[in-house]
């Protein structure tokens, strides 16, 4: 592209000098496969889109203090340069802090480390701005050169992301609209808000363009937005035209004319849009989010979203019906995406090849030492699974009359505990339960171990940085309990424990009925006539973690909704595929790929 000058303009916005009106769709590359990346742009344009926009998680960029990641599926300037390839513009909402149903809405977990404590974020706390300096200065380089004054894709940057819903702090706001300009972002700022109550007020800053985040009521939300705003142009940055799951909950969908009826009005009052979502993706790997509202909800592994696009790239009834909208105002492609990808391959094969979690241990991290608990925080764990150990007596705090066992108890579960006493099963602690305590077997002695999951990190709200793992204190009978043995479970490479399921002789001959003991991890090998996107079934599974060829699909539970895992065809090859399962609970030892997804039962 040759450099061109982009505005915000007293009623619209300006390209090279002439009105300009804003059709983007947000697509997150994190939440795609790279060999999916063009694709899913070109469907955009075919929409009828100009341009694309995506949130940029800073702790999938910096998942430890000391690192940052450009690379892979986090080539965030190879993503915009596909944007550039396809003729579409780019907006950038880099956060800190970005909420996307994210884990910990994109904060790193390692801020804790450095003394920045769920009080000092989204704050001008001197070590929590510090740590925005060092991320954007970071991330600014790939922005700054993108810009379109510079021949690249980027028209506008976003500062924070809807601050109005969490605080005031004007201050805070505007030295971060600060640091982002001093990493050489010289095009316009905006900020988002809902345009209900206070949030716009709160969270917009003078000299920076204010939009509005809604999925209805477009009238209403559009005048609250210029009354707040008499001048400049009119967007709506977050038009959701779908919304996310919980798992036990429903797979939520919005009907295709309801929405399309939506963004006919918001056009025709001459808005610019930004569709959230054009494209969901998924939450591979331990990356969804949580929310808790009084109970905590954690969100599913697919961000299917009801978009346009469905998870796996195909277009819905709702593309086609947002294309002849969007036509309406604006030129519309002549061609057309490809027809959805006929059935994905079918087919069983066993989890022929099985090891308790006991047993690799080792090959998953070092325990450390601790007199009292301490939070998965602590023990250097920001993502995944922890596992707590300690030693207990012969019955403390049995009750001699009724005979029954002492009662363990722990000050909050973040998220979901499960009590083994001497390798066997107990009970479980949840989170989403309120659940704090519960009765050890009569004459309990022995090595107890508590193995706590995180389910994600919540990405709405007051509780936005909250540590994970246990609270103490952890009683016994009454007592403290002390000594404990703190393993943060490393989930990030799989590797070591393929190689010790690989070495172990195969059953290939497994009954149907077979089935997989947790927790325990298991290994099914399978071959393809090419490539393919494939669709993981859950059926008959607990609750676990699933990898194809070393990469994370992500979470299941048999809570539901949803009962498939997508897998990405890159991540696929024609022979030798190789499946791990970690099982928490208990699962049939057959592994079946469907035709197509199974998201769960949907309420209108």
């Amino acid at each position: 592209m040759e450099p061109r000058e982009f505005a915000v303009g007293q009623r619209d916005f300006l390209l090279d000098g002439e009105p300009f009106r804003i059709l983007a769709g947000a697509l997150h590359y994190f939440r795609v496969h790279p060999g999916h990346w063009a694709d899913r742009i070109r469907k955009a344009r075919q929409l009828g889109l100009n341009t694309i926009e995506t949130y940029v998680p800073w702790n999938a960029h910096a998942p430890r203090k000391d690192e940052f990641c450009l690379d892979g599926g986090l080539d965030l300037g190879g993503f915009l340069d596909l944007v550039a390839a396809e003729g579409m513009f780019a907006i950038v909402r880099p956060g800190p802090y970005i909420c996307a149903e994210w884990t910990n809405g994109g904060l790193p977990g390692w801020l804790r480390e450095t003394g920045i404590d769920a009080d000092a974020i989204r704050t001008g706390d001197p070590a929590f701005m510090a740590a925005v300096r060092g991320y954007l200065e970071r991330l600014g380089p790939v922005l700054a050169d993108r810009q379109i004054d510079r021949g690249g894709p980027v028209i506008a940057v976003q500062v924070e992301n809807e601050y109005g819903a969490y605080g005031c702090d004007k201050d805070y706001l505007r030295e971060l609209a600060d640091l982002i300009r001093a990493c050489g972002i010289t095009v316009p700022l905006t900020t988002v808000d809902q345009p209900t109550g206070d949030m716009l007020a709160n969270g917009s800053l003078p000299g920076v363009l204010a939009t509005g985040s809604f999925g209805g009521h477009i009238a209403q939300r559009l005048a609250a937005l210029r009354a707040h705003q008499p001048d400049g142009p009119l967007m709506c940055s977050e038009f959701w035209d779908g919304w996310f799951d919980h798992w036990g909950s429903h797979h939520h969908v919005t009907p295709p004319a309801e929405a399309a009826g939506h963004l006919d009005e918001l056009l025709r009052a001459g808005a610019s849009v930004n569709i959230y979502m054009f494209h969901g993706g998924t939450n591979f790997g331990l990356t969804s989010g949580a929310n808790d509202k009084g109970t905590y909800q954690p969100l599913t592994t697919s961000y299917d979203y009801d978009a346009p696009l469905d998870e796996s790239g195909n277009p819905t009834a709702k593309y086609w019906a947002f294309r002849d909208v969007i036509a309406k105002y604006a030129p519309v492609s002549a061609d057309l995406p490809a027809a959805a990808a006929t059935p994905a391959p079918e087919l069983r094969v066993p989890l022929a090849q099985a090891l308790p979690l006991w047993d690799v241990l080792d090959l998953l991290g070092q325990p450390g030492d601790y007199d009292a608990v301490v939070t998965a925080d602590e023990a250097g764990q920001h993502q995944g699974l922890t596992l707590y150990a300690t030693e207990i007596g012969a019955a403390a705090g049995t009750d001699p009359v009724l005979a029954i066992g002492p009662v363990l108890a722990i000050g909050e579960i973040r998220d979901r505990a499960q009590v083994f006493l001497n390798r066997r099963p107990v009970g479980i602690l949840a989170r989403d339960h309120h659940d704090t305590s519960l009765t050890l077997p009569t004459g309990a002695r022995g090595r107890l171990e508590i193995l706590v999951e995180d389910q994600g990190g919540v990405n709405y709200g007051p509780r936005i940085g909250e540590a994970k793992g246990l609270m103490g204190p952890v009683t016994i009978g009454g007592m403290e309990q002390r000594g404990w043995q703190v393993l943060p479970i490393v989930l990030e490479d799989i590797f070591p424990v393929a190689e010790a399921l690989r070495g172990l002789p195969g059953n290939a001959s497994l009954a149907p009925a077979s089935t997989l003991a947790g927790p325990g991890l298991a290994r099914a090998v399978f071959d393809l006539d090419r490539p393919a996107d494939l669709f993981l079934s859950t059926a008959g599974w607990g609750k676990g973690i699933a990898w194809v060829n070393g990469f994370c699909i992500g979470r299941y539970w048999s809570r539901g909704p949803q009962r498939t895992l997508y897998v990405p065809g890159p991540v696929t090859r024609e022979s030798g595929n190789e499946l791990i399962v970690l099982e928490l609970h208990a699962a049939s030892a057959i592994a079946s790929f469907l035709p197509g997804p199974d998201l769960g039962h949907t309420e209108h």
